[in-house]
């Protein structure tokens, strides 16, 4: 990615995540960057486009990083505490990115929709690494769904916890709360 298409993706990831989809203009957005209004539409053609970006960068980034963490790990509640870490570190890293997709899941126009569909494929990421889990008998057994969906809620404890602190967050404490917590109910005892 070029400079100029950076600084219009982190811009208006900003932008979104500050005011909204509706809230942010084209215009605010070039003004913010610096750019004229050609430059942007050379890199993007509509806003849409540009929060679509943003969501499928996004959860691309997620995906990638838990696939590389997780393929390390023979053991699936290793795999499931590198899940866990990798959320924190992104809440901490791309708080506004989160904060996008966190605002945008509910609804039913095709923005929402889509958001949430990323959503829901990543979350079925973390419950595929559930199910082989409990097939090893590594994590206990119970509702994969619900467990995942449980696991990918930390993403929103983490940017609640983030909010309430007023603070930069200690990646590593609020991991090893999470992993007294949640982690040790998975494990089979």
């Amino acid at each position: 990615m070029n400079k100029t298409k950076r600084k219009i993706f982190e811009t208006s990831m900003k932008l979104f995540a500050e005011k909204g989809y509706d809230g942010t203009s084209i215009e605010e957005i070039t003004a913010t960057v610096g750019v004229a209004k050609g430059t942007l539409y050379y890199h993007f053609s509509s806003k849409e486009e540009i929060f679509n970006f943003l969501v499928e960068e996004g959860i691309k980034l997620l995906q990638n990083s838990i696939d590389i963490k997780t393929a390390k790990f023979s053991n699936y509640i290793d795999k499931i505490k590198a899940i866990v870490l990798i959320q924190i570190k992104i809440v901490v890293k791309y708080e506004d990115l989160i904060t996008i997709l966190l605002s945008q899941f509910w609804g039913n126009e095709a923005r929402h929709q889509k958001c949430r569909k990323h959503i829901l494929e990543y979350i079925k990421q973390i419950e595929n690494i559930v199910e082989q889990g409990m097939e090893a008998g590594q994590i206990k057994k119970g509702n994969p769904q619900a467990i995942a969906s449980e696991i990918y809620a930390l993403i929103c404890s983490s940017l609640v916890y983030k909010t309430r602190e007023e603070k930069e967050i200690d990646t590593m404490k609020l991991f090893k709360e999470f992993e007294n917590t949640v982690i040790e109910g998975l494990k089979v005892k």
